[in-house]
């Protein structure tokens, strides 16, 4: 009986101190709820170019973040995000953006700056299943791009980041719709 013990409780601390490892070593962009303020968060279309796409972000009534709308490549347009900007953020010795998000089966891309001013983001494509899931981004896959043009710079590999963004242009038009739960760093 001791011995049973005595190893549940070797167990439990074992399981408490990686779940503690874990929390320590995450850190969060943003963690929407009903309460969430997201006025810091901006929809940027292709008509600032004379495109007609048109998309909002909002809260749903389960407090995950909706970012929805319709893209359309008329006016040479084809595009929709919705970017965060907020103070620097240290993510040295972080490596990961995991995001828990539902998706609707199509591609996009998650884009972050180092520094808000940049005129060239990282970007990388994610493709989404249809059902909530977490999506892991390794930063240093991050590419630098402009307009959709890949930059001669080498992939991300800063100190500290001050935007993040979503953004579909799959080149056809389409409706689409992301609910977005959390997004986090580790």
């Amino acid at each position: 009986m001791k011995n049973n013990i005595l190893g549940l409780s070797v167990l439990f601390s074992i399981v408490i101190g990686a779940c503690s490892l874990t929390s320590e070593n995450m850190s969060s962009i943003f963690n929407f709820s009903q309460s969430s303020k997201i006025n810091n968060w901006k929809v940027v279309n292709d008509d600032v170019m004379g495109g007609i796409s048109s998309a909002s972000f909002e809260l749903n009534r389960d407090g995950d973040a909706e970012f929805k709308g319709t893209v359309s490549t008329a006016n040479n347009g084809g595009f929709a995000s919705v970017r965060y900007r907020f103070m620097a953020k240290d993510i040295t010795e972080k490596k990961t953006i995991s995001i828990r998000l539902r998706g609707d089966s199509k591609p996009y891309q998650f884009r972050v700056k180092s520094k808000a001013t940049d005129y060239y983001s990282y970007i990388t494509t994610f493709s989404t299943l249809g059902d909530w899931e977490t999506i892991h981004i390794n930063l240093k896959d991050l590419y630098p791009s402009f307009r959709g043009n890949k930059l001669n710079k080498e992939n991300f590999n800063e100190s500290s980041i001050e935007e993040i963004s979503f953004l579909i242009a799959n080149k056809k038009n389409e409706s689409f719709k992301l609910l977005i739960d959390k997004i986090e760093i580790n």
